[in-house]
């Protein structure tokens, strides 16, 4: 009796000790979740703008003269090149893990396909790489890769 008596009561208290043990995603000092959320929003907003071809609202989202700024604009010049050839549609599927902060500075790994259709030209692209931001006042931009 008295063994289960103790067992119980040792089951109690490491009950106590884990219930003050956070299980939340371990962050850099000095960043919060709210920052890995607002990496994970201007990569995918910024992808969405790609798919509506809204190339301003896309290099918005990047730092200027980044190189992820300058792809933007070539990626913008293709399409308006393919254009002339009929309407067109460019479709992003991104998939976003392991984001990592430090101060400033953030990457994020993601898993990119994207679908082109001009006219008759039509292109699959399928990768992975990692996206790398930096903190501009209050607002993540893309600067790389």
């Amino acid at each position: 009796m008295k063994r289960k008596y103790f067992l119980l009561i040792l089951v109690l208290v490491l009950a106590i000790f884990l219930s003050g043990c956070s299980g939340g995603i371990p962050t850099t000092p000095g960043t919060t979740s709210e920052d890995e959320t607002s990496v994970k929003s201007v990569i995918y907003e910024y992808f969405l703008a790609i798919s509506y071809q809204n190339w301003s609202k896309a290099k918005s989202y990047c730092i200027y003269g980044s190189d992820r700024y300058y792809a933007t604009a070539s990626m913008e010049q293709f399409a308006n090149d393919l254009a002339q050839y009929g309407g067109g549609t460019i479709s992003c599927i991104v998939d976003i893990s392991n984001v990592s902060i430090s101060g400033n500075y953030s990457q994020a790994h993601i898993n990119l396909d994207i679908i082109y259709s001009f006219g008759g030209y039509y292109n699959t692209e399928s990768g992975s790489s990692y996206y790398y931001l930096q903190k501009v006042g209050n607002d993540w931009k893309i600067y790389g890769p």
